[in-house]
């Protein structure tokens, strides 16, 4: 039997995350069956399950891709950035993104087996908030009259508060000037 290279099983991989990523963003997590998890991927559920162990594992490692695609953003550019790219719909799966987002959250809400596994790795992007906005800090960028703590809370809530109202399918068309006031929010004036 022929053996197969890393490439390629990373490539299948990035394949069944992408293919995941549409099916649970159009279906939710209980309609992303099986079935729809094939036609979304063009895999057999033999080819998909030999990666992932089930479909919460799946779904699972789907999010923490997010997660630490996200984490890359803010590391280099910050959070305000991810928030930038998602009115933009820069970000490589703008509206996947924002359906497999919205699903974490409502499982977190409604699972605690879910919301347990989660716990092990939704520190990263907050820990990439935290460095960013320290490493803004020592720069002298930063206010320093609030706690990087309760900055990186504060981000994360306005991303939070962005992904609710794009999921309402309100308008966003007019929200960049809402993100430049956050952003300078956070800022240090010079003068001060």
């Amino acid at each position: 039997m022929p053996r197969v290279s890393q490439d390629h099983l990373d490539a299948r991989r990035r394949q069944i995350l992408d293919g995941a990523r549409a099916c649970f963003g159009r279906f939710g997590y209980e309609g992303a069956t099986v079935r729809r998890l094939e036609e979304a991927t063009a895999l057999s559920r033999g080819a998909i399950f030999h990666h992932f162990r089930d479909k919460e594992s799946l779904f699972l490692a789907l999010a923490e891709d997010d997660a630490a695609r996200m984490a890359d953003v803010v590391a280099e550019q910050g959070l305000v950035q991810v928030m930038r790219d998602l009115l933009s719909g820069e970000s490589q799966h703008p509206a996947d993104w924002l359906g497999t987002r919205l699903e974490v959250s409502r499982r977190l809400r409604t699972d605690p087996e879910f919301r347990g596994r989660w716990a092990e790795h939704s520190q990263q992007l907050t820990t990439a908030t935290r460095k960013r906005l320290e490493w803004q800090r020592r720069s002298g960028n930063l206010r320093d009259d609030i706690s990087v703590e309760v900055l990186a809370d504060y981000l994360q809530l306005v991303l939070e508060g962005l992904v609710s109202h794009l999921a309402m399918g309100l308008p966003a068309d007019d929200l960049e000037p809402v993100l430049d006031v956050v952003e300078d929010s956070v800022r240090r004036h010079r003068g001060e």
